[in-house]
């Protein structure tokens, strides 16, 4: 079911981190979403930069300053099976890029599916 992962760190100030992961860490920006979010590859590995600002993403400021996100094929078949082994989903965002659905694990930590377009 799981095609991949990567790890998404909640940061105050996007352009600071974004030019921490790239200059300083010597990591690739894949992209980056109007002063919301930016994506860094690293061999192996997927860093999520998220800013969080306001009302928006209450349900990652509330568990932490990270989430693990697991990458699937199709969004709705894993949400299923998911669902049926007990798991309750949060919010969904439509983005350009992806679908994202948030979920917790029974310590509430933040935990997401996303399913690139």
């Amino acid at each position: 079911m799981f095609k991949s992962g990567n790890v998404t760190v909640m940061v105050a100030d996007l352009q600071r981190a974004v030019k921490f992961y790239v200059e300083t860490l010597g990591l690739k920006l894949q992209h980056e979403t109007e002063g919301h979010f930016a994506q860094i590859e690293a061999t192996g590995l997927t860093i999520g930069l998220l800013h969080l600002h306001g009302g928006q993403n209450s349900q990652q400021e509330k568990s932490g300053s990270m989430s693990i996100g697991f990458e699937v094929e199709e969004l709705e078949p894993a949400i299923k099976t998911l669902k049926s082994r007990g798991v309750e989903f949060n919010d969904a965002v439509e983005g350009e890029a992806a679908q994202v659905v948030h979920f917790n694990d029974p310590d509430g930590n933040a935990l997401y599916l996303v399913c690139s377009r």
